[in-house]
């Protein structure tokens, strides 16, 4: 399944644009306040997937490392996220899934058993694999929320 990660997020990152094309006003609200609109969970994507990039990236440098938190919540004011244009942000989660992407598909048989500590919800050791097809699992759980709120 890992290794099938790459191609799928790209394909994942075409999705979330097709979504992105949509009314602004409706990727901007929020179905409640406690829950991001559709261009938060966007903008979250893209970060998450530049994050675990990253941590790839730190676990080939490096034996077992730590990873540091992405600021999650923190980011969505920090970064206006709710602001940002959709067509900046469907243009530059596609990016990120082209960096991500290519970051997989350059590791060797023996790099995806790497590990980094993880540390949501727990510090934990963690493997590149398991770190590739728990971002999948984001891109689809996420994509999944957007169009939710889009059906309301």
């Amino acid at each position: 399944m890992a290794r099938a990660v790459p191609e799928l997020a790209r394909g994942h990152a075409a999705e979330y644009a097709t979504l992105l094309r949509g009314d602004h006003e409706e990727l901007r609200r929020r179905s409640r306040p406690e829950v991001w609109s559709p261009l938060e969970y966007a903008c979250h994507m893209r970060d998450v997937l530049l994050a675990q990039r990253e941590r790839v990236l730190l676990t080939r440098r490096e034996d077992t490392p730590t990873a540091q938190n992405m600021g999650r919540d923190a980011r969505v004011e920090h970064e206006g996220y709710a602001e940002q244009q959709p067509a900046d942000v469907a243009r530059q989660l596609g990016d990120a899934a082209l960096l991500f992407a290519n970051v997989l598909d350059r590791l060797a048989p023996v790099d995806w058993d790497r590990t980094i500590i993880y540390l949501f919800p727990e510090p934990q050791e963690r493997s590149v694999r398991w770190v590739a097809v728990h971002t999948l699992h984001e891109l689809r759980h996420h994509l999944l929320d957007m169009r939710r709120q889009l059906e309301n």
